[in-house]
């Protein structure tokens, strides 16, 4: 009978301390005015493409700081275009932001997402 008073108090301790924890932060990502793949699509003349082909880039860049045991190899511009276009092709409500983080999954060789 001893040991509950002490048993209960812990067990809740134990229950709510992850509760109370605080999550990890969104992720914040600087990108241009419409990162739509939608507005990608619109943009068909390379010179209208091309800052957002340098945000990928720079985020790759960004990827590489971060994960240098697993860098992404040099990308042409075609090749993020193209990489781009495909993607958004094959999911047409995402941006170009997700397209770029897809992209260094797969250039890095980890092929799925970061994880914390």
């Amino acid at each position: 009978m001893h040991c509950s008073k002490f048993f209960i108090p812990l067990l809740l301790i134990g229950l709510l301390a992850p509760i109370s924890q605080p999550s990890a932060a969104p992720l914040k990502i600087l990108d241009m005015e419409d990162m739509s793949c939608a507005g990608w699509k619109k943009r068909t003349d390379p010179e209208l493409r091309e800052p957002y082909v340098q945000w990928v880039r720079g985020f790759l860049s960004g990827h590489n700081y971060a994960n240098q045991s697993k860098q992404v190899s040099e990308v042409s511009v075609s090749t993020v275009a193209t990489f781009v276009d495909r993607y958004c092709a094959e999911h047409a409500s995402a941006t170009v932001a997700e397209a770029a983080m897809r992209m260094s999954d797969r250039y890095s060789g980890r092929n799925s997402p970061i994880t914390r």
